[in-house]
């Protein structure tokens, strides 16, 4: 329900708005000091961003959250446009591993929620142009936002995004570019390391009143290890028009395949003896996944006068998976197994109506939107033994079949009231209702009827209060309760082997405050932007993995767990031809009472939260000896992370350098773009991230050592 977006920069505006972030107070006193020792006078101006609460409309500056804004020309420079790992580690708060494995995509969690995925998104809301890319659940993908249009990517944290519903991490918002002007086109090559290559085309502008912006992309790898390589297609188009003052119409289109295989996990001595080693299970099997999604969507917003406002969003989309799993063959033998092979296709969709009303209150300013988002998903789940005979890694005899339906209704409300010169109040409550109804179309001997349905309900407020210090300086805090439920992956399975669904689960719900600190620098001798922020979040009935065999994971409520911490963003000019990016987060993510598995083993309280990292930071150095020229270096540190509950095995922490350098030149209506790029540059072995509680004790990823990439893009404007 925010929308964060750039304003067209002035002329002279080169630097972008900085990551909102948090810290401790001496830490942010020690960086402050420090930037304005390296700062230096004749700063360009900076660019404007404004965020949208709903359709409430204000200044960044006064944005009660802690908020980042990526630009997209950001997220494309000098990389590869696959990952939003890529270009996000600048983001305080946000932890994105790339697992180096397009069958299972990134593994994202934000301020420590999220951590115990295995495979796609958990407890963070993600939007593409305004349409949920989240399902009702909760569960979301990041594998279909399409990097080479994106305008630009925002990401919400904190008490404020429980407007959003199932989520109790944040929000991550990407928005396409626009077409306007007249017409260009643009195309990409790029290769690297380990048979990577990428190749893009894009066309936008505006014709007849309707702005387009029509991308494709394909991006083919071997793999960083054996049984990891991947084809991965992406369709993006938007288009654009006004049909009336006050009157604007957008219909969005996408479409992303991949064919990916699987390598999965290996132990912690395998990782050290050889970090290209996959076990011999996901081989013998040939893991892997096909994945289709095509979706359509429609946005329509309308002025009604002066004081109303009416938005209108629909979308409908189809998604597929098969998924061939290494699961051993014995462990498919009981009745109550639902094989080795996932055969999944959804049909969803939804809307979103809102209203907005500007009034007055005790004569000062008041907005109010008021609206209702529905969504509904529609699933057939079929399983598979992944073997015939003595054949392994092929679609064998049915297991499992059953149809399941997921929905909300989610009826919203938001206040924004500048009551005082300087100070400004906002409020919200979002009702979450979301209902889980499974119906069992496989009956056999030893496994019976598996039917069932559950729901969940929870008024979710939120209330902030903001400050404004000076013309540049902005204080506020925030409170928060959020929901996040289990999602019908997590149902699906019940700990132990034992049959039916894990309708047992209940949904995590937390609480959530934060204090936060934005400015904006102007001065003769330092411009930029930073933001600092402290949070805290109880949550009861922590959604923990109980366990994950053979490429499946099962789930469990644990007791009461604690995330809290500190963040720091900063973004400066130095000089005319320095940019520095900096980002820290330090996060204590534990459990606050003790819980016991299904085999009897207990994690006592005080155990770190597996899948989370107590530290982060990120510095990126950008110089600028001619105008044509850009050479880059950053570094990016993450601390150890705990790979099961018990903290008995941990990731080891790591600090990763990389190099670029880019050459842009113009020769009348066409643009070329060369560029090249060298990652881990001291050829450091680390893990890419962690499979939480692996039953196997195959908790490790490996990230890759060493890797080159080159490439160029050549653009036309008509």
């Amino acid at each position: 329900m925010h929308r964060l977006e750039h304003k067209r920069p002035a002329p002279d505006a080169t630097l972008p708005r900085p990551p909102a972030g948090p810290l401790q107070l001496s830490t942010l006193a020690g960086l402050m000091a420090l930037a304005l020792a390296q700062a230096a006078a004749a700063q360009p101006t900076l660019s404007d961003v404004t965020v949208h609460s709903t359709l409430v409309q204000s200044s960044l500056d006064y944005a009660p959250a802690a908020v980042t804004v990526v630009d997209g020309d950001r997220l494309r420079d000098r990389q590869w446009q696959v990952n939003l790992s890529e270009a996000m580690s600048s983001t305080p708060g946000l932890l994105l591993q790339n697992r180096q494995n397009y069958a299972q995509d990134l593994q994202l969690s934000i301020r420590g929620h999220g951590a115990r995925s295995t495979f796609g998104v958990r407890g963070v809301q993600i939007f593409v142009d305004g349409i949920p890319a989240t399902m009702p659940d909760g569960q979301g993908q990041a594998n279909s936002i399409d990097l080479q249009s994106v305008e630009r990517i925002e990401v919400l944290r904190g008490p404020y995004s429980v407007l959003y519903g199932n989520a109790s991490g944040g929000v991550i918002n990407a928005y396409t570019a626009r077409g306007e002007g007249s017409p260009r086109v643009d195309s990409s090559f790029a290769m690297g390391s380990n048979g990577q290559k990428r190749l893009g085309l894009k066309a936008q502008g505006e014709h007849l009143g309707v702005g387009y912006v029509v991308s494709a992309s394909r991006f083919l790898t071997d793999g960083f290890r054996p049984q990891s390589a991947a084809d991965k297609n992406l369709l993006n188009v938007r288009l654009d028009t006004d049909p009336g003052d006050g009157k604007h119409l957008m219909l969005v289109a996408s479409h992303v395949a991949v064919e990916a295989q699987d390598p999965g996990g290996v132990t912690p001595a395998d990782w050290r003896a050889n970090p290209r080693a996959t076990a011999q299970g996901p081989i013998d099997f040939n893991a892997r996944k096909n994945l289709r999604q095509t979706q359509v969507g429609l946005a329509y917003d309308v002025r009604v006068d002066a004081a109303n406002a009416l938005r209108l969003m629909a979308y409908a989309g189809q998604r597929s998976i098969t998924q061939y799993q290494s699961t051993p063959v014995a462990s498919q033998a009981p009745a109550t197994s639902a094989g080795g092979v996932i055969d999944l296709g959804r049909d969803y969709g939804g809307v979103d109506l809102r209203w907005a009303h500007d009034t007055q209150l005790a004569g000062s300013p008041l907005s109010v939107v008021l609206g209702l988002a529905a969504n509904v998903v529609e699933e057939d789940r079929r399983g598979y033994n992944n073997f015939l005979g003595r054949q392994l890694g092929v679609k064998g005899t049915l297991r499992r079949d059953e149809r399941n339906t997921l929905n909300n209704a989610d009826p919203y409300l938001q206040a924004s009231w500048a009551f005082a010169p300087r100070w400004k109040l906002d409020a919200g409550l979002r009702w979450s209702n979301v209902k889980f109804v499974s119906r069992d179309r496989f009956i056999a001997p030893g496994n019976g009827d598996d039917s069932g349905d559950t729901r969940f309900r929870r008024g979710l407020p939120m209330l902030s209060l903001q400050h404004e210090l000076d013309a540049g300086t902005h204080a506020y805090a925030s409170f928060g309760a959020g929901m996040e439920t289990p999602t019908f992956n997590e149902i699906s399975y019940r700990p132990g082997g034992l049959p039916g669904l894990n309708f047992g689960l209940e949904a995590a719900a937390s609480s959530s405050a934060e204090i936060g600190l934005r400015q904006r620098l102007t001065g003769d001798v330092l411009r930029g932007q930073w933001s600092a922020a402290l949070f805290h979040t109880g949550t009861r009935n922590e959604i923990v993995t109980a366990d994950n065999t053979g490429g499946r994971s099962t789930f469990r409520n644990a007791g009461r767990t604690r995330r809290q911490g500190g963040e720091l963003g900063a973004n400066l000019l130095l000089g005319s031809q320095w940019q520095l990016n900096t980002a820290l987060t330090l996060l204590d993510a534990t459990l606050r009472e003790g819980f016991c598995d299904n085999k009897g083993s207990c994690v006592p309280a005080g155990k770190r939260i597996a899948g989370t990292a107590r530290t982060q930071a990120a510095i990126g150095l950008d110089w600028r000896p001619h105008s044509d020229w850009r050479i880059g270096a950053d570094w990016r540190h993450v601390g150890t992370i705990a790979a099961n509950d018990s903290n008995s095995v941990l990731a080891p922490r790591y600090g990763v350098l990389a190099a670029s350098t880019s050459y842009t030149r113009q020769w009348g209506a066409w643009k070329l773009n060369a560029f090249a790029r060298i990652d881990n540059l001291a050829n450091k072995k680390y893990v890419g991230s962690v499979i939480v509680n692996e039953g196997n004790g195959r908790f490790f990823e490996a990230a890759p050592g060493r890797q080159w990439m080159a490439g160029m893009s050549l653009g036309y404007q008509f």
